[in-house]
């Protein structure tokens, strides 16, 4: 009896998630375009890989970002925030008016709302990032100018 309890239950549960299951969306790899860095909004090479799902996009943006070294993001906020989980390489990340900080593979990196920033690879190494910003009004990110070469070397 009490086998036959548990199997039902199992049963009830298993149900549930396979009912459950019809919200869920899988986009396999490869489906959506991998883009080169626009270069209003790029130094150097990078390549920015849109990770979207169903209807993900209407709640925020994701993205993997592979930066060539040298490559960085210009001047950018973002309305509500952003994430950013470093998965592979070194980079740099600056606030505004503050030091370049160094990021490295298995740091996350939360920037707060309206904070100018920017980020991308160090000099000498490859950096790799998926970069969550969620919707504020419609927007994720406010690009502003470039980075330049003396503002990235820390000068």
């Amino acid at each position: 009896m009490k086998t036959y309890l548990t199997a039902a239950c199992a049963s009830l549960l298993f149900g549930a998630a396979a009912a459950n299951a019809e919200g869920i969306s899988i986009t396999p790899p490869g489906t959506t375009p991998t883009m080169i860095g626009d270069a209003k909004t790029f130094s150097g090479q990078a390549a920015v890989d849109i990770k979207a799902a169903g209807n993900s996009g209407r709640y925020g943006s994701v993205g993997q970002v592979d930066f060539m070294p040298g490559a960085r993001t210009a001047w950018h906020t973002h309305p509500a925030g952003q994430l950013l989980i470093i998965t592979e390489g070194r980079g740099w990340l600056q606030e505004e008016g503050q030091p370049l900080r160094e990021i490295k593979a298995g740091d996350v990196v939360w920037i707060e709302p309206g904070v100018k920033h920017w980020h991308g690879a160090a000099t000498d190494s490859r950096m790799s990032h998926i970069a969550i910003a969620y919707l504020r009004d419609g927007k994720a990110v406010d690009w502003k100018e470039l980075v330049s070469d003396d503002q990235y070397n820390g000068r």
